[in-house]
């Protein structure tokens, strides 16, 4: 037994009186792995590698024969249900043997097809049964990591930044975006990771205004901005770090861009400690871009959490305002976009500590140039 799966299910099952639900189905890959340890991934946004059933004193993974091995390895503390038809068309006969009759189900996790097609079996089968819609009720709960996790997190950024480290310093003029993206990749993977966090970007010059590029066949080139945005994703925790750089002596609109957007990213660093809202962190770095001159040139949030999935709770942003707490993870990453020119994005990890923030990066902010930011 694993006594992480088991305080997490207590946790969960706190939650249940407040939902009004006896029974919570997990469908979300990173809730599963979460609070089972299964860790098959789901391929497609209509396809489930297999749903989790839990009730105050049961715990019940359905799944299909793919799987059926792996859950019986991996989600110790679980009952295996193996359906053959379909998760919808042993709906009923799981529910009866569970004992269901409020059933909560993750509203930003299953689609509207699949929400029919149990609503319709439900139905037909004539069960006393109810389906609540429930929202972040495991991601509230992870949002807060404990220090197992934190480490997990750790060791897969410090395999991205050893990756990092050892292709920028072979970094020539003339390299393709999509070659440098695809170098990356394959020291990540060939580092040990599991995979990369997210698709690697790379982007130079002007496709660099655009925070999520796609890489393409433009030439990187001396003295532009060359913005690299890539994570390992190492035991099913993620990191996520972007640095710009410039190869060659870099003009003085490049140093004093980089330098805004670097003090931009200390004094939101600096400010944060536990009780502070998130949207307050974001405001202190935006401001002071605002401030240097480019209003409305940093267009998305200060960061986000991470965690099994790239893109978790916290958010830091001006549409989201929630206190800090220690425990939490998250990116810090203000940049700044000029169409035509470039743009400039500098993204560190933290973790809240009960005195402010730790920075877990060891990776220098400033690469392949000599001249202090």
């Amino acid at each position: 037994m694993n006594p992480t799966i088991a305080d997490r299910l207590a946790q969960v099952r706190r939650c249940f009186s407040g939902a009004r639900i006896d029974t919570l189905m997990v469908f979300g890959a990173e809730n599963r792995r979460y609070l089972s340890g299964f860790t098959a991934e789901d391929t497609a946004c209509d396809e489930s590698s297999g749903v989790l059933f839990i009730t105050s004193s049961q715990c019940l993974l359905a799944t299909d024969s793919r799987y059926e091995l792996q859950a019986k390895a991996e989600a110790d503390r679980y009952r295996i249900y193996c359906y053959r038809e379909g998760l919808a068309k042993s709906l009923p006969e799981i529910l009866l043997s569970l004992g269901s009759s409020r059933i909560g189900f993750e509203s930003r996790r299953i689609s509207f097809h699949q929400h029919r097609q149990l609503s319709a079996q439900i139905r037909s089968s004539n069960l006393p049964v109810t389906l609540v819609e429930i929202e972040d009720m495991v991601e509230d709960l992870r949002v807060v990591k404990a220090e197992s996790e934190i480490l997990a997190i750790r060791k897969a950024l410090m395999l991205a930044e050893s990756v990092f480290t050892g292709y920028v310093s072979e970094l020539k003029p003339g390299v393709t975006e999509r070659q440098a993206a695809w170098a990356i990749e394959k020291r990540i993977r060939e580092a040990g990771a599991e995979s990369v966090s997210f698709p690697v970007i790379v982007a130079s010059g002007p496709n660099s205004a655009l925070p999520h590029a796609v890489p393409g066949d433009r030439p990187i080139r001396e003295g532009e901005p060359i913005l690299f945005d890539w994570g390992a994703r190492l035991d099913g925790y993620c990191s996520d770090i972007s640095r710009t750089v410039c190869i060659g002596k870099p003009d003085e609109r490049f140093r004093l861009i980089f330098k805004t957007v670097y003090d931009a990213q200390q004094k939101a660093i600096r400010a944060i400690h536990p009780g502070i809202g998130t949207r307050h962190i974001d405001q202190i770095a935006r401001s002071h871009i605002d401030a240097m001159g480019y209003p409305g040139k940093f267009g998305h949030g200060l960061g986000h959490g991470t965690g099994l999935a790239i893109h978790e709770y916290p958010r830091l942003s001006p549409f989201y305002d929630k206190p800090l707490q220690p425990g939490m993870v998250c990116t810090v990453e203000p940049g700044i976009y000029l169409p035509d020119w470039g743009g400039i994005r500098l993204e560190n990890m933290i973790v809240v500590r009960q005195d402010g923030a730790e920075v877990l990066n060891t990776l220098p902010i400033r690469l392949l140039w000599d001249e202090t930011v």
